[in-house]
């Protein structure tokens, strides 16, 4: 589905006039991601699909990954069990995919960091999804422009994305961070699960930025107290995870995480002052299963309940200090959920 005719489905969720003849909505499916509210106005968490893979270097197809994300995410519950929060009950609006302008990179990374800009300027917490990675600097950079040189950027990836340009572009998906480092300090910049990449680019790591191979859960334990409570950017590219996890993706790469470990990381990043988030590379021609797209729908899912704030009086959130006793209590909660396999094997023997 092209996004023009997917931000016309959005059109007609608003009310918008339209040629359908089921204008109350009452006999179709929701076209969003599972638990959006629909209301920019009302909503603390923005999602926003990024359908570009222009500078993808191996196998294109990632555009086509919001709209699969959003609609496997029906198979899900908006329940979890790892953060013992619920999709409805938190402000979440999933405005739909950019109309981008095709062939003109330039124009499409503009119109990305405007709609970035606008949510961060609204106060709200934004969480983009793509798309090739490169659709992350702009985003960062819009939030660059409100926390300055406190920001903290922290990368899960396969591949450390520092190389000066591939191909001949200096903008390039396998140049997302290197982009980024051209207004954020690199000792600000936390790259975890690396396992690809130029000699050159781990030279260039070693020196300039902070970079910890093969693992993402124990770096990011490990990092929680030197970051504090500065605010922090997360970019989670999905070829993180292992291709036997997740080979729906431009450039899979053996060797990675699997998902058990991924989920606790992304859980794990309810006790850092997250100010926002966006997840890439997600192709799904490549994965006839969907496990990619699921896999990435569950990650979106625990984010927004970790950031969107309750509407009704007296539910509690999940923005909250490191060290504070509501942290301590949720990792309490999601040591024990995690346990609980481990548990019940003991229990049946």
């Amino acid at each position: 589905m092209h996004a023009r005719i997917y931000n016309r489905l959005y059109a007609k969720r608003k009310g918008l006039k339209n040629n359908m003849p089921l204008k109350d909505g009452k006999s179709t499916l929701d076209a969003g991601f599972l638990g959006s509210c629909g209301d920019y106005d009302s909503a603390e968490v923005i999602m926003v699909g990024v359908p570009m893979d222009m500078t993808c270097s191996f196998r294109p197809g990632a555009r086509f990954g919001p709209q699969r994300i959003r609609q496997v995410s029906a198979g899900l519950e908006e329940y979890s069990i790892y953060i013992d929060g619920d999709l409805r009950e938190s402000g979440f609006c999933d405005c739909g995919d950019l109309d981008l302008p095709y062939g003109d990179l330039k124009g499409c990374l503009e119109k990305i960091g405007e709609a970035a800009r606008e949510i961060a300027v609204d106060g709200k917490f934004p969480l983009f999804v793509g798309g090739e990675h490169l659709i992350s600097v702009p985003v960062v950079k819009s939030l660059y422009e409100k926390y300055g040189e406190e920001l903290i950027v922290i990368q899960l990836d396969a591949h450390a994305d520092l190389r000066e340009s591939y191909l001949g572009l200096a903008e390039s998906h396998a140049s997302a961070v290197r982009r980024i480092m051209d207004f954020i300090p690199g000792r600000n910049i936390f790259q975890l699960g690396i396992r690809s990449g130029t000699k050159d680019e781990f030279e260039f790591a070693k020196n300039n930025t902070n970079l910890y191979m093969f693992e993402v859960l124990k770096p990011l334990e490990k990092i929680a107290g030197h970051i504090g409570q500065k605010p922090v950017y997360v970019t989670l590219d999905i070829d993180v995870l292992d291709p036997s996890f997740a080979n729906g993706t431009g450039t899979p790469e053996p060797g990675g995480v699997d998902s058990k470990e991924l989920l606790k990381a992304v859980c794990r990043l309810g006790g850092f002052n997250l100010v926002g988030f966006d997840l890439v590379e997600v192709s799904p021609p490549y994965d006839a299963s969907d496990r990619t797209a699921l896999i990435a729908a569950k990650i979106i899912r625990e984010v927004v309940i970790m950031k969107g704030k309750k509407t009704q009086k007296g539910k509690k959130t999940y923005d909250f200090k490191i060290g504070s006793n509501e942290s301590r209590r949720f990792l309490n909660h999601l040591k024990n959920v995690l346990s609980y396999k481990q548990d019940a094997a003991s229990c049946n023997k």
